[in-house]
C-alpha cells in the first residue's frame, strides 16, 4: 500500500525523523493559507500523486511570493502529471503539499528495503541524492553503500555512523545523520514498511539533517495491525478494479493487454501470463483467486475482469488442488450469465473434480471453448481475440 508524501512525512515525524514544516492543500485558497501559516518568503508547492519523478514532470514549484503560491496551485490542481512511473496516461493532481523553503547544503539518498536474499533489512545510502537510485546503480554503482541489519538486534549506531561517513556526510552533522537513520529504521520496522525511501535527504546550512522527500510503501499483509496506516489510503490513486478486488481478497493487478486471466495460485498466474506472451498475446491483468475461493469469489473475479473495456477475451486456467474445479465452473457460469458474456472464453481445468467441472461447463449452454492444456488454452484465446 502506498501513501502520499505528506502522509509519509507525518508518519516519520512521529518517530523523530526531521522533515520540513508543511500543510496539505486541496485548492489555491488553502495553499495560500498554508504558506501564510508557515511564514517566510520561500515555499515549495508539490503535487501529491502516488508516483515518483514529479519534479521532472513539472510537479514541484518554488514560490517566492504568495501570488506565486496561488499561481502554481491553480496550475497544478487538476493537472495530469505524466512521469516515468505513471505510464503515458498519467495521474491527476488532486492535492498539494505546501512546505517551507529550506537552506539546502547538500543532497543525499537514504533507503530502507527488505533484502530477501539475506532475509534481512538493508539500509542503503549514496551521496548522489536527488537522482533516481536506479540511474545511480547503473552509472556509478560504487557510490551506493549498504548496511545489512540483523533483524534480531536492529540497526546499530556504529552501522549508521559508518554509512554516514561513507556517503560523505559533513563531520559536524554525522551525529544528526545517525539519529536520522536510527529513527527511519525504527519507523520502517514498527509500521511494517516494505520500502522507506528518502530522496533527497538533505543537510542544511543551519545544521539540520532532514527528509526533503519521503516515499513509504507498506506491506499489505500486515495492514490488519496498522489501522492508522489503512486510514491514509487514497482510493483516487488506485485502479477501481483493484479496489473492488481487494474487497473480496483477490490478488488483482491491471495490465495493458486485452486477454483477461483468471488463475489460482500466483506462480501459475505468472506462468499463464508468460505463455500468453509466448504466443504473441497480451494479458490484461494478473488475477489470483487463491486456493480456497468460493463460487461467489470466482463470480466477482469474473465481473472485475469483464469491467475492463480493453478485455477482448478471457482465459480461465485452474489447477484444482485445494480449489475444486466444479466450484470454479459454477462461478464462471454464474458470472457469465449475470454479465451476459459477449466475449470469447477459453477454460482449462485440471485437478480435483475436473470431470464434474467440465460437465457443468459443457451443459451450461454457454459458448465456452475447452482447452486440454495451458499451452493449448493460450493459443486458442490468442487466436480468438485477433
Amino acid at each position: 500500500m502506498n501513501v502520499h508524501e505528506y502522509q509519509g512525512k507525518e508518519v516519520l515525524k512521529k518517530f523523530g525523523v526531521q522533515v520540513p514544516n508543511g500543510y496539505v492543500a486541496f485548492n489555491a485558497d488553502e495553499a495560500v493559507q498554508a504558506a501564510q501559516s508557515l511564514g517566510g518568503n520561500l515555499w515549495v508547492v508539490k503535487a501529491q500523486i502516488h508516483a515518483g519523478g514529479r519534479g521532472k514532470a513539472g510537479g514541484v514549484k518554488l514560490a517566492k511570493s504568495l501570488d506565486e503560491v496561488r499561481e502554481f496551485a491553480n496550475e497544478l490542481i487538476g493537472k495530469v502529471l505524466v512521469t516515468h512511473q505513471t505510464g503515458p496516461e498519467g495521474k491527476e493532481v488532486k492535492r498539494l503539499l505546501i512546505e517551507e523553503g529550506c537552506p539546502i547544503e547538500k543532497e543525499y539518498y537514504i533507503g530502507v528495503v527488505i533484502d530477501r536474499s539475506s532475509n534481512s533489512v538493508v539500509l542503503m545510502g549514496s551521496e548522489e541524492g536527488g537522482t533516481e537510485i536506479e540511474e545511480v546503480a547503473e552509472k556509478t554503482p560504487e557510490k551506493i553503500f549498504k548496511e545489512v541489519v540483523d533483524p534480531a538486534v536492529g540497526l546499530l549506531p556504529f552501522q549508521a555512523n559508518r554509512l554516514a561517513n561513507r556517503i560523505n556526510i559533513p563531520k559536524d552533522k554525522i551525529r544528526e545523520a545517525v539519529k536520522f537513520m536510527l529513527a527511519l529504521y525504527k519507523a520502517f520496522v514498527e509500521k511494517d514498511c516494505a520500502l522507506a525511501e528518502i530522496n533527497p535527504l538533505v543537510t542544511t546550512t543551519d545544521g539540520r539533517v532532514m527528509a526533503l522527500d519521503a516515499k513509504l510503501n507498506f506491506d499489505s499483509n500486515a495492514l490488519y495491525r496498522q489501522k492508522d496506516i489503512v486510514a491514509l489510503r487514497d482510493l483516487d490513486e488506485e485502479d477501481a478494479k483493484e479496489i473492488e478486488a481487494s474487497k473480496y481478497d483477490l490478488s488483482y493487478i491491471a495490465l495493458d493487454g486485452n486477454i483477461g486471466c483468471m488463475v489460482n495460485g500466483a506462480g501459475l498466474a505468472m506462468a499463464t501470463m508468460d505463455i500468453i506472451k509466448h504466443y504473441n498475446g497480451d494479458p490484461a491483468n494478473f488475477l489470483d483467486v487463491g486456493g480456497g475461493a468460493t463460487a461467489e469469489k470466482v463470480t466477482e473475479a469474473f465481473k472485475i475482469i469483464l469491467s475492463d473495456e480493453k478485455v477482448k477475451g478471457i482465459f480461465v486456467n485452474i489447477f484444482g488442488g485445494i480449489m475444486k474445479c466444479d466450484v470454479i465452473a459454477d462461478g464462471v457460469i454464474q458470472a457469465a450469465k449475470q454479465v451476459e458474456l459477449d466475449r470469447p472464453l477459453v477454460v482449462r481445468l485440471e485437478g480435483t473434480n475436473v470431470e464434474l467441472g467440465k460437465k457443468m461447463l459443457n451443459e451450461s449452454g454457454l459458448a465456452i471453448v475447452a482447452a486440454d492444456s495451458m499451452a493449448d488454452g493460450a493459443q486458442k484465446i490468442v487466436e480468438l481475440v485477433k
